[in-house]
């Protein structure tokens, strides 16, 4: 048995309303692994305790025992779906992605592959993406959030398709806070990442769970749980509002020592004092957000609950 034989591919995989998609992804990452020299397990977390996905994981678990599952006792989210199978994972490589078949399993050999050119993270990078034109204006959202607050490289594409080795996901399990933003959490720990090239498919069942309120608060997360780039630009705003009233002021006093007779802008002024008043009710929101975050982060607020746990061993 040569080395490749010898390693471990955990497949990490957020489980939201995927009764009817979950099956199918299963099938094809066992179909894909056939064709793999590599030992592999699945794990799965239920993020939405509230339908009859756990029946369905409990009976593909079952089946297989490399099939892991977790159950969380109410939403929280992607993100700390993510975190919880990371602390199950044992592989050496950490493969996340979807649970609706959209991420194409049959392509991880892609991943792989670049991986084992020498990166420490491979991101898969779609040619044109079968989302909704909310959904993609979404995800350039978040792109450009993350290379003007984590400082992402602009040529860098990332997805919640990518693979990882054991020690960035051993890394990114030392975050204990509540919140957590992997994506930020990756870009923390190495900058030795690259793109695979992979097909994104159609959506056959469902809808996306990321509603309008969900990717607000995705991007409030990331804005504010790795950098201060948000208040440095509240600074700066406060700054500009500052300059700007003191700009406005030598123009009234100019031109009522020119024109004696102008009339005073009682419009302007009421603007002005409105323009003002909202920037540094914005700056005060931003200040207690950091702060809430903060105070939740003291009081040991949990990333996520698990209510029952299947195929896992005591201590993994």
């Amino acid at each position: 048995m040569d080395n490749k034989e010898q390693k471990k591919i955990s497949y990490v995989i957020p489980c939201y309303k995927s009764a009817l998609t979950i099956s199918g992804v299963i099938e094809e990452i066992a179909e894909t692994m056939r064709t793999m020299s590599y030992l592999y397990e699945i794990i799965l977390v239920n993020d939405y305790p509230y339908d009859n996905t756990i029946d369905v994981l409990k009976r593909l678990s079952n089946e297989d025992s490399r099939i892991k599952v977790v159950q969380f006792a109410r939403n929280f989210g992607q993100h700390a779906a993510l975190m919880a199978g990371y602390q199950v994972a044992t592989g050496d490589y950490i493969v996340s992605l979807d649970d609706d078949g959209q991420t194409p399993a049959n392509e991880v050999k892609k991943l792989i592959d670049k991986l084992e050119e020498g990166y420490d993270v491979v991101y898969a990078r779609y040619s044109h993406k079968k989302h909704s034109l909310f959904r993609n204006f979404g995800s350039r959202l978040n792109g450009w959030m993350t290379e003007v607050m984590l400082k992402k490289p602009k040529d860098l594409y990332v997805s919640s398709y990518f693979v990882m080795r054991s020690y960035i996901k051993e890394e990114i399990l030392h975050y204990r806070n509540a919140y957590p933003y992997v994506i930020g959490l990756v870009l923390r720990s190495t900058t030795n990442i690259t793109n695979a090239d992979v097909q994104h498919r159609q959506r056959e069942q469902g809808r996306s769970g990321y509603t309008l309120g969900k990717l607000l608060g995705l991007w409030l997360n990331g804005f504010t749980a790795f950098s201060v780039v948000p208040l440095r630009l509240a600074s700066f705003l406060g700054i500009f509002a500052a300059g700007a009233g003191f700009v406005y002021l030598i123009y009234v006093l100019v031109n009522k020592i020119v024109n004696p007779l102008a009339p005073i802008g009682w419009t302007s002024m009421i603007a002005l004092l409105l323009i003002v008043g909202g920037i540094i009710m914005l700056i005060l929101g931003m200040i207690g957000e950091y702060v809430g975050r903060i105070y939740i982060s003291l009081n040991a607020y949990p990333q996520y609950v698990v209510k029952e746990t299947i195929n896992i061993k005591a201590g993994e």
